[in-house]
């Protein structure tokens, strides 16, 4: 398996870098998968931190068909994503764009949440449409790259947690620069990785999101661009933001501040409080007698692992992904069950890392399931 070399900064092009921490032999697939243990592949996850832009990213990028090998993410699981899906909708709305471009759009459903609000012509590039029923959007199988070209008439460009798994931001905005036109609009929801590495989430890096992308960047790279941000807002304290930019060529560069150089602090903390963590649970595990299981068919519980948390203690993974029960997590020896197994438990012990999601996870759970179920 070939690596992708980066040695430079994605945003600054520096090549000064420390290696902050590295994650030996972690899982190169976060998802699952049906094929036999020994085929699963892994490699060492070297975090680098540059001094000039405080930038913290992946310093090996994997190749794209090995990261993103099987299937994962259906992006339509949970009520938090369904009200993310909505309320970016309505961002999108508010200028009621009428010809767009999405890129990555894969099922369509941004679309189709669109379709309740205003009447348009939707266009979507995306190397792997598999559209939900009902989409009435047109597909272009592809990828949105330097060789992409359109004739059709674009108002807005949007985007839905895609800008953080590219591996050269730089390129890919500059590209939607040349193709917009004065005036024009960029659209686009980020996850709030400030806030995601703030808390100390066990998933905000990976072999997806191979860098640190925080709201500081985001502005540096649309002003580098003749972008200029016109709105901002929040969905949630801690899961996206909302940009709309528009195509404006007399906007100059807007300059990194020191605040960034805070991240490898912050960085460092992230990993401290994860070995910490990781000691504590291990000892709950070890003192119960009841059954032990972990929540999430996902790089949460594969950072987990890597963290040094014992597997052997662990009966199964749960997760609400009915495309994920059955199957095994990658990178370990554990099969997906549907949270519906505690049911009939007595007193289960759940291990629940996931973040945002934590309350809507432990809600269903208590609520639907299991009253009695312990929550660690």
């Amino acid at each position: 398996m070939k690596k992708i070399k980066r040695d430079q900064c994605v945003i600054s092009g520096s090549e000064k870098f420390e290696t902050l921490h590295v994650f030996k032999n972690f899982p190169v697939f976060m998802g699952c998968t049906d094929q036999l243990p020994e085929s699963d592949l892994t490699a060492d996850m070297e975090w680098i931190f540059f001094n000039e832009s405080g930038m913290i990213q992946l310093r090996e990028p994997l190749p794209l068909d090995i990261v993103y090998s099987e299937f994962h993410n259906s992006g339509c699981v949970g009520r938090l994503w369904e009200l993310h899906h909505s309320k970016f909708a309505e961002f999108i709305g508010k200028t009621k764009p009428k010809n767009i471009l999405e890129i990555g759009g894969g099922h369509g459903i941004l679309s189709l949440n669109y379709d309740k609000i205003e009447n348009t012509n939707w266009t979507i590039i995306e190397p792997n449409p598999t559209p939900l029923k009902n989409v009435k959007a047109n597909f272009i199988k592809g990828f949105f790259d330097e060789d992409f070209k359109t004739e059709m008439s674009i108002d807005a460009i949007v985007h839905s947690h895609v800008f953080e798994h590219l591996y050269n931001p730089k390129i890919f905005i500059e590209n939607i620069s040349n193709i917009l036109e004065e005036g024009k609009e960029l659209i686009f929801s980020i996850p709030n990785m400030n806030e995601m590495l703030r808390r100390k989430y066990t998933n905000f890096l990976n072999f997806e999101h191979t860098y640190f992308l925080s709201e500081e960047y985001v502005y540096f790279l649309l002003s580098s661009n003749n972008f200029e941000i016109k709105e901002k807002k929040y969905f949630m304290e801690d899961h996206s933001i909302f940009f709309r930019a528009v195509k404006n060529k007399s906007i100059t560069t807007s300059l990194l501040g020191e605040e960034a150089l805070n991240n490898k602090t912050l960085f460092l903390g992230y990993v401290k409080h994860h070995l910490e963590l990781i000691n504590e649970l291990n000892k709950k595990i070890h003192n119960t007698s009841s059954n032990v299981y972990l929540f999430g068919a996902h790089v949460f519980s594969q950072y987990l692992f890597s963290f040094g948390l014992e597997q052997s203690k662990i009966s199964f993974i749960l997760d609400n992904d009915t495309k994920k029960q059955g199957k095994r997590l990658y990178g370990t020896d554990l099969f997906v069950k549907s949270p519906k197994t505690l049911s009939e438990e007595k007193n289960p012990v759940v291990i629940l890392r996931a973040g945002v999601y934590n309350e809507e996870i432990k809600n269903d759970i208590i609520e639907n399931i299991n009253a009695n179920c312990v929550f660690i």
